[in-house]
């Protein structure tokens, strides 16, 4: 269900929003439904994101296991080049 909410717009960018709706072939409420949803996608994932980066960090520092760059560089041009390789091994930092 949806929820109503009143948005006040400056009138400078709502000025801005009419053509990028209309170009779209939509209306400037469906274009705008559109971007907030883009918009809270990319904070969801950039949230999840930073919360991974976070995890590993902690758990690093916690068993003071790593990948030497270069060895993970290595493996991910190999990788890229469609070369069986096999993963680099982590070592103690």
């Amino acid at each position: 269900m949806a929820a109503t909410t009143t948005l006040k717009l400056p009138e400078p960018l709502k000025a801005r929003i009419a053509p990028l709706a209309e170009a779209a072939g939509k209306s400037p409420h469906a274009w705008m439904i559109e971007a907030l949803e883009e918009r809270v996608a990319q904070a969801e994932a950039y949230a999840a994101f930073m919360a991974e980066a976070l995890e590993a960090d902690r758990e690093m520092t916690e068993t003071g296991l790593g990948y030497a760059a270069d060895d993970v560089h290595q493996y991910l041009l190999a990788r890229l080049d469609g070369k069986p390789v096999k993963r680099p091994k982590p070592i103690k930092i």
